[in-house]
C-alpha cells in the first residue's frame, strides 16, 4: 500500500472511531451528511439507460418516413441533409472507405440499442432528452436506413430494435489493432 493510501485509511479509521464518519456500507447521503435518499418516482426520471439486449427501452414506435421528418427538423442542420456531416459528426456513408474507415452509425456502432440510448440521452445537442420515444425510434429507423442496414419500410419499437444486426457487431477487439487509432 502506498504511503498516501495508508494515510487515507488511517484517517478514515480515526474518523469512524471518533463518530465523525459512518461506514462505507451506509447510504451515501448518511455517510457524507449530504442530501437525502431519492424516492422511486424521483429516480425514475434519471433511470433512462438502455442495455444492449433492449432492457430499458420504453414503449413507442417509429418508421423510416417519420424519422426522416424528425431528422430534417431537428438533426440535418448539424449532421447534414443525408447524415454526411456538417458542423457535427458524419452519421452515414455510402461506402466504407479503406484503409481509413469513417466512423458512422453503420461502420462503427455495434448495437442498434446503443444508438437509441445515445440519441435519447444526448440529442439534439442543444436540447438533450427533449425527444419523445416515438421520435427516437423513428430517428433510429431513418439512420439505420441511411446506412443500408434496414429497408425503407422498417418500423422500430422495443421488440424489433434489439433484433437489428449491426455490421460492426463483432468489430470491437482489445487492444484495437488498427494503426489509425493509436
Amino acid at each position: 500500500m502506498s504511503t498516501r493510501n495508508g494515510l487515507l485509511v488511517a484517517a478514515a479509521t480515526a474518523l469512524l472511531a471518533a463518530g465523525c464518519a459512518t461506514p462505507a456500507s451506509a447510504p451515501v447521503a448518511q455517510r457524507y451528511g449530504l442530501g437525502s435518499p431519492l424516492a422511486e418516482r424521483e429516480l425514475a426520471g434519471w433511470n433512462i439507460d438502455v442495455a444492449i439486449d433492449g432492457r430499458g427501452l420504453p414503449p413507442g414506435r417509429g418508421s423510416v418516413a417519420e424519422g426522416k421528418a424528425v431528422y430534417d427538423a431537428k438533426c440535418a442542420a448539424c449532421h447534414g441533409p443525408k447524415g454526411e456531416g456538417k458542423t457535427a459528426n458524419r452519421l452515414a456513408a455510402a461506402a466504407v472507405e479503406r484503409p481509413k474507415v469513417v466512423k458512422t452509425v453503420g461502420t462503427y456502432w455495434p448495437y442498434a440499442t446503443t444508438l437509441y440510448d445515445y440519441i435519447n440521452r444526448a440529442m439534439p445537442w442543444d436540447k438533450p432528452q427533449s425527444l419523445r420515444p416515438d421520435e427516437v425510434y423513428a430517428l433510429c429507423a431513418y439512420l439505420l436506413f441511411l446506412n443500408g442496414i434496414v429497408p425503407e419500410s422498417t418500423v422500430l419499437d422495443a421488440a424489433s430494435l434489439p433484433g437489428v444486426r449491426m455490421p460492426n457487431r463483432n468489430g470491437f477487439t482489445s487492444p484495437d489493432p488498427r494503426p489509425d487509432t493509436h
